[in-house]
């Protein structure tokens, strides 16, 4: 898209199926700049943190004060603990499938961490990254203060009466790692259900905040934690275990990501990404492609590995033998 679309005439035409009208120039892709690219994935990190916690914190504060019953010490009851949890994975669910493809929909300083040591995303867009997701955790509890009656100091995170700080920063810890390793095997790595990776990262929210809202609030996310004490004007003399354990978890969650790509996790288990078709157990005596092994064994159907996980294009093969799956047979150039 190189600009305003013309009419016959060769004038500008201006509709609402043109970003601003057509009024404002649109610049080829071909030459936009890297900085713009990291312009758009702010605002996009910015909206996105900004409309899941504004959801996530609502629906926190409505659950804790209709609760009908609480439990030991005045902590919240399990089914409030669920209402919390389901606030918070359901938010990030759709906040994420719909800005993933504007900036990554990562929301949170510990995934950026995460996702920057593993590769995935580029440090300096990390860096840039890092403050706007922190400014629109502020922005998101100072609107939900504003907006709603009740005390934001009722989203902070905090540690139950039984739970020590040390005990605190490694729930933190693993909660967190949990969850980015779940971002980078769903997301980062692309597969087929890529485009659903959405879901399963909500679920894994939805899963570790129910493991943890009782003990530490289930942070997993500094600017979570963060802009509720900045709106209350309150920080608890533990608040640092929402950095420190979260940015733990990150280095946990990519260093075994790490791991396991040096050793090429694909061949472990290899036909995971194939979509079926009939079974082959000499790939390579049965092709047509001059022995390649792990491609389709149907004609559109199935596709196997090369080299580091990928789903490959769909390949047809001439014939097949009953057997194993066709993700098992060698990758090409093997024996």
């Amino acid at each position: 898209m190189g600009g305003p679309q013309k009419d016959a005439n060769g004038k500008t035409k201006h509709s609402f199926d043109q970003p601003f009208g057509g009024y404002l120039e649109v610049k080829d892709a071909a030459n936009a700049s890297a900085l713009r690219g990291h312009f758009v994935a702010a605002t996009g990190e910015f909206v996105g943190t900004f409309m899941f916690l504004v959801f996530a914190f609502l629906g926190h504060l409505m659950a804790v004060t209709q609760a009908g019953e609480t439990g030991p010490d005045g902590t919240n009851s399990g089914s409030t603990v669920i209402y919390i949890s389901l606030s918070y994975g359901f938010a990030l669910l759709i906040a994420a499938w719909d800005m993933y493809r504007i900036s990554g929909g990562l929301f949170n300083p510990a995934v950026t961490l995460g996702l920057v040591i593993s590769g995935a995303v580029p440090p300096m867009r990390g860096l840039i990254l890092f403050p706007v997701q922190i400014i629109s955790g502020i922005c998101a509890a100072a609107l939900v203060s504003a907006i709603v009656p009740g005390d934001i100091k009722t989203v902070q995170t905090t540690l139950a009466p039984s739970v020590s700080v040390a005990q605190g920063v490694f729930l933190e810890m693993f909660l967190t790692a949990f969850f980015i390793f779940t971002i980078l095997m769903l997301a980062a790595e692309k597969h087929k259900g890529t485009y659903i990776a959405p879901i399963g990262i909500g679920l894994a929210l939805f899963i570790a905040e129910i493991a943890g809202v009782f003990y530490t609030g289930a942070s997993l996310n500094p600017a979570r934690s963060f802009g509720p004490c900045v709106a209350g004007r309150n920080f608890q003399s533990y608040h640092w275990i929402y950095w420190i354990g979260p940015g733990l978890g990150a280095l946990v969650a990519s260093g075994y990501y790490h791991f396991v790509k040096f050793f090429n996790y694909e061949d472990a288990n290899p036909g995971q990404d194939s979509s079926g078709g009939s079974l082959s157990r000499h790939g390579s005596e049965d092709s047509g492609e001059g022995g390649e092994r792990g491609g389709d064994v149907e004609q559109g159907r199935g596709s196997g590995y090369e080299g580091r996980g990928r789903a490959q294009p769909s390949q047809q093969t001439n014939g097949n033998a009953g057997g194993y799956h066709p993700g098992y047979a060698a990758p090409s150039g093997r024996t």
